[in-house]
């Protein structure tokens, strides 16, 4: 049993993992290849979003999470990042009402930004073959 076999702590979140290590384990090399590719690119994206208009914290743990199926560290990474989700959410539950509606204008503003930057800067949404 390697270090990733075993999550932290039992959740539904750890079984799915296990379950989806166990069917990735069975597939090609050239389907890990481009498995793994994906995910660097997500995580990647995730990343990049923290400076750049995008939904950074939700990328960013699906990116880990299919790291996770290959790699320790994605596994411990994505633990702590869905923490620190768990954690934003009880915040946000939290939160005033002025509070919910100036993070709503800030994300409206964000999506709004993004969309004037990709048509002003011809950036492709979707992958061109």
């Amino acid at each position: 049993m390697s270090d990733h076999e075993a999550p932290h702590h039992e959740s539904k979140w750890a079984q799915k993992l296990a379950d989806r290590r166990e069917s990735y384990e069975q597939r090609g090399t050239l389907y890990k290849i481009v498995y793994l590719t994906a995910g660097i690119t997500v995580t990647l994206a995730g990343i990049a979003m923290l400076l750049l208009p995008g939904p950074a914290l939700i990328v960013i743990p699906i990116g880990l999470a299919m790291l996770a199926v290959q790699f320790a560290w994605a596994e411990n990474a994505l633990e702590k990042a869905l923490v620190q989700a768990e954690k934003a959410q009880m915040t946000a539950k939290e939160a005033s009402r002025t509070q919910k509606i100036l993070t709503g204008v800030a994300i409206a503003l964000a999506a709004a930004a993004f969309v004037a930057a990709a048509i002003m800067w011809d950036i492709p949404l979707l992958p061109v073959v």
